[in-house]
Order: C-alpha cells, then sequence, then structure tokens
C-alpha cells in the first residue's frame, strides 16, 4: 500500500458519536495525522458553513461538502459545482407544488424551510440518535408536514440565495416519497445521509468526484487517499479511494463496499484503524 497523503472523514456516524460529539481519541489521531503533514478533511453532504459549526473544536485542511460540489482547501474554493438554472427552476416548483420543506444549500449559506434549518444544527444532529425509526418516522414526517410554520405559504422562488449558484438541495423525504421526487426531477442525483431528508444535487455528483477535485489539485494520487464513513452517501467515496473504511455502525452494504471495517463511532474506531494501518 502506498503511502497515505490524506484523509477524509464523513461527519455522523463517523466523526461525531451518538451523543454528537467528537470523542477524545479522534481528535488525538487527526492531530497526530496532521503534525505528520498528512492532510485531515470532511466528506459531507452539509455545506460548509454547517460544518464549520458542527465540528469547530476540530481544525481540518479541507472539507468536500454538498455531496463533492463544493470543495475547500485551506479557505480557497477549488471546486464549485452549481445547478444549473433550469434544473434549480424544476426543484423549486417540485417544492412548492408538493409543499415539500427544502433547504438551498449555497457556497457561504443555507436558505429555506425553518424546519430543515434546525434539522441541520449540532442540537438536532443529537436529537436524531434517539429518534424512533423506521414507521414511526413516516407518522412523524406527516404531522411535521402539517404543523411546519408557513407550511402552506412557502414561496421557495423569493429565496435571494437563489439569485446565486446553489449547489444542493436537502428535502425532508421518507423512503416512500423518494421514488416519486427522483421520477419529478431527473436532472438530479439523490444521496441519503439519514432517514430523514434526501440530498439533491447536480446530476453525477458525489463526494468521490470531489475528493478527485482535491487530489488533482494537489497533484495527490487517488490511491493515496484514506476515507470513513458509514452510510449510502459514502459508499462510492470509499470505493474510489486506495483505502476505504466502514465504521463498525455502519449499514451492511457499506461494510461489504469498504476495504476494512473499524470500530463504531462510540468506540475510537477512527484511532483504531489509522492506528491499524500506521498512519499514526
Amino acid at each position: 500500500m502506498m503511502k497515505i497523503k490524506a484523509v477524509f472523514f464523513d461527519i455522523d456516524g463517523t466523526l461525531l458519536n451518538d451523543h454528537g460529539s467528537i470523542l477524545p481519541s479522534t481528535k488525538r489521531a487527526i492531530a497526530l495525522a496532521r503534525a505528520q503533514g498528512i492532510y485531515c478533511g470532511i466528506a459531507t453532504g452539509r455545506g460548509l458553513p454547517n460544518v464549520k459549526q458542527v465540528i469547530s473544536s476540530l481544525p481540518m485542511d479541507m472539507f468536500v461538502t454538498y455531496n463533492g460540489q463544493y470543495v475547500v482547501n485551506q479557505d480557497r474554493v477549488i471546486y464549485a459545482h452549481p445547478f444549473d438554472l433550469a434544473t434549480l427552476k424544476e426543484i423549486v416548483a417540485y417544492a412548492q407544488e408538493h409543499k415539500r420543506q427544502a433547504l438551498f444549500g449555497g457556497g457561504e449559506k443555507m436558505m429555506g424551510s425553518l424546519t430543515m434549518r434546525i434539522g441541520q444544527s449540532k442540537i438536532f444532529s443529537r436529537l436524531l440518535n434517539h429518534l424512533p425509526k423506521g414507521e414511526l418516522f413516516h407518522l412523524g414526517s406527516h404531522v411535521l408536514k402539517r404543523l411546519s410554520p408557513n407550511q402552506k405559504e412557502l414561496r421557495y422562488q423569493h429565496l435571494t440565495l437563489l439569485q446565486e449558484p446553489i449547489y444542493q438541495c436537502v428535502m425532508l423525504c421518507s423512503n416512500r416519497d423518494l421514488l416519486d421526487i427522483q421520477q419529478s426531477l431527473p436532472n438530479c442525483d439523490f444521496q441519503r445521509s439519514n432517514p430523514y431528508s434526501a440530498d439533491i444535487v447536480p446530476k453525477g455528483g458525489s463526494k468521490i468526484n470531489g475528493i478527485k477535485e482535491f487530489a488533482k489539485y494537489l497533484e495527490i494520487d487517488m490511491s493515496e487517499i484514506m476515507a470513513f464513513g458509514d452510510h449510502l452517501n459514502d459508499l462510492e467515496m470509499l470505493a474510489g479511494v486506495g483505502l476505504g473504511v466502514a465504521m463498525g455502525n455502519a449499514q451492511q452494504i457499506v461494510k461489504d463496499q469498504a476495504d476494512f471495517v473499524t470500530l463504531g463511532n462510540n468506540h475510537d474506531g477512527i484511532y483504531y484503524a489509522l492506528k491499524h494501518f500506521e498512519v499514526i
């Protein structure tokens, strides 16, 4: 195996434990890696402003955000892949017609549904870990849609942010809803990082494409990159880097795709894997 020069981490279920915190062992492992000159970064479906809020205590070198659509290295944007105007209009029209809670992500901010903005918060991330899954979610999402403030007055087309490049739309939906959304928006790709919402990105968008842009920018071979993840939107990333590591708490399909399965996000999984492969 070639020497690892960069490591990317998913956030939820990977960097964060089930209480929404970063383990001391994870902080130590990343500090040790960076001290050796290894680039450490985030690969997430979240937007950059939200990422910096959620991991404010953890210094990082690069950020692959919006599932690969917006890549930043040392505060410099090195890749940006927004929706084309026609596709963005289709998404807005669908959200309006079907009264869908939606959040639109630009380079510096996210705007849209208050419900979705709360859902992106650090506090809500912790709460998600204690919510019931399965059928109870379908009931909960239905109630949320009915009780959500201004649900009948959604006017997304008036958002000032939509005058700027938009890299991702996060839409509240269950697995039952997703098929209809996919059929209605054929010019988009869809990523799942949780059971409660879908990340809608430009066609062909994924975390691995963002990582490839980073590798090209710093002239690093993909075989020299390691990545950690736990959910469906990490599949291509784990398969496309030199060393893909699934967390012990990952879905089975993610574990099957990975080169190595480490301990869980509550049990020093990141430290264990970096030590196992002698990255630190």
